[in-house]
């Protein structure tokens, strides 16, 4: 994996992965798939997903050329087993997408906080295709991805609820 000698350097991002979940079978092609994008051979752990039983999770982190994120998301989701979201930012902002059999692929902008951005197009796409409020509601939730942050959510705290258990035995 190439280093990085700062983060001004041009073309270079900060990014990170993260599988909530994946069938046991898929985790070796994985790892070969994300060598493969990355150039390198990564050491990732697997641990088990107490969520979904027979599953694995991992997290990995990286600095190399941008769109790295968008070539990992777009091999990944054709795994369609699979739960995950990746990020990549650098000093402008950056990108995230997120997967999940049941909804897909979605991309959004994001800005330095890691907030969703939603541009001119997008707003006025859904104001113009909406005829009431909520509709309006649904749209702009659609455009943020806010049903795919609900489905990683409980994947985003699972391990934390026996943590918060043996503290507060």
């Amino acid at each position: 994996m190439q280093r990085i000698s700062g983060p001004s350097a041009p073309g270079l991002v900060r990014a990170f992965l993260t599988i909530h979940s994946a069938p046991s079978a898929l985790r070796q092609h994985i790892d070969w798939a994300l060598a493969n994008i990355l150039g390198s051979e990564l050491q990732v752990k697997w641990q088990s997903q107490p969520m979904m039983v027979g599953t694995y999770k991992m997290h990995i982190q990286w600095r190399g050329q941008q769109g790295a994120a968008a070539e990992i998301a777009s091999t990944l989701r054709s795994w369609h087993y699979l739960n995950f979201e990746v990020h990549e930012s650098n000093d402008n902002g950056g990108e995230l997408f997120r997967f999940t059999p049941e909804l897909g692929i979605h991309r959004v902008l994001t800005d330095l906080s890691g907030a969703v951005l939603l541009n001119e197009h997008q707003i006025n796409n859904v104001v113009q295709h909406c005829v009431d409020e909520d509709a309006i509601r649904d749209g702009l939730a659609l455009a943020m991805g806010t049903a795919w942050d609900e489905a990683l959510e409980k994947f985003r705290g699972a391990g934390m609820q026996e943590v918060a258990r043996l503290h507060a035995i």
